[in-house]
């Protein structure tokens, strides 16, 4: 038969890792009087000597951590938003039509980005066809005449 897991509550935990800093009583004592296994003793002691130092911390180095966290997702929403108002512009339609809605002027996107966002090949957009000239479509002609 399983027994359920304990979950201890914050203030559990920090009265129990202080009395373990104390030092008053020792492990075992900790763990009988509060029925707890010895690691859940040595791992609160751990987390409480490790992170003493944050609670002194000020505002202000915290909201700095904050910023340096979130603003590159800013960037990125902002990016995507971007990206995203571009192609609603840009609709399903034929290979020659997309070569043309590419701006390759368009610092926000680049033509890479832009060229995947369509489903287009980036090939095709450089890609110049070379006319046929009269004499060479003749001799195919020919040539397929001959063989008939």
């Amino acid at each position: 038969m399983s027994t359920k897991r304990k979950s201890h509550s914050a203030r559990f935990k920090a009265k129990v890792a202080l009395e373990a800093y104390k030092g008053d009583k020792t492990a075992a004592e900790l763990i009988s009087a509060h029925k707890i296994s010895s690691g859940q003793v040595s791992t609160w002691k751990k987390c409480l000597i490790d992170g003493a130092a944050q609670l002194f911390e000020s505002g202000r180095a915290k909201t700095i951590g904050e910023a340096a966290l979130t603003s590159p997702l800013y960037e990125e929403i902002g990016r995507l938003k971007v990206e995203l108002g571009w192609l609603k512009k840009k609709l399903t339609s034929p290979i020659e039509l997309k070569r043309q809605w590419i701006e390759p002027k368009y610092e926000a996107i680049s033509i890479r980005r832009q060229c995947e966002l369509l489903g287009l090949n980036r090939s095709t957009l450089y890609y110049q066809p070379t006319p046929v000239s009269d004499g060479v479509h003749f001799s195919c002609v020919l040539y397929l005449w001959e063989c008939a």
